[in-house]
């Protein structure tokens, strides 16, 4: 499950908004490991939404998840990667106040490896992007 940096807590007292490294693989194909996102604390979530919340058993640990629908008690939350598991299928519903923020964008390094001109263009291309609950690329997951 995509654990986040710390820097994220200490950042949310100061700001609304703040950042967070991705690491794991359960929001593959949206969020890979070692993407940069920025955060808007307190921002109003709607189904769809990609947020980071509090882990709801491990409340020291801060993870990335997909809104999938708002239920009695809280958010039910979903990975994108539906066999990383990590989600509110193992946990249930996410109370509201454990909901953080709202990821607003999404910053991929480039890898090691691009070294041909043809892939620092790919990699420009698609380095940086706004995170849109309607225009992901994992929209097809959000039907389970």
């Amino acid at each position: 499950m995509p654990e986040l940096s710390q820097e994220t807590e200490r950042g949310r007292a100061v700001l609304p908004f703040g950042t967070a490294e991705v690491t794991g693989p359960s929001m593959v194909p949206t969020l890979c490991h070692g993407d940069l996102l920025v955060v808007q604390y307190g921002a109003r979530i709607r189904p769809g939404d990609i947020v980071v919340l509090r882990h709801p058993f491990q409340q020291d640990l801060l993870v990335v998840k997909r809104a999938a629908e708002r239920r009695e008690g809280g958010w039910w939350v979903l990975g994108d990667n539906a066999f990383a598991g990590g989600d509110s299928t193992d946990y249930g519903t996410v109370p509201e106040e454990l909901v953080l923020g709202k990821v607003r964008f999404r910053y991929r390094p480039p890898k090691a490896d691009q070294r041909s001109p043809v892939a620092v263009v790919r990699w420009a291309l698609s380095a940086a992007r706004p995170v849109f609950s309607d225009r992901s690329a994992s929209r097809r997951f959000r039907a389970r």
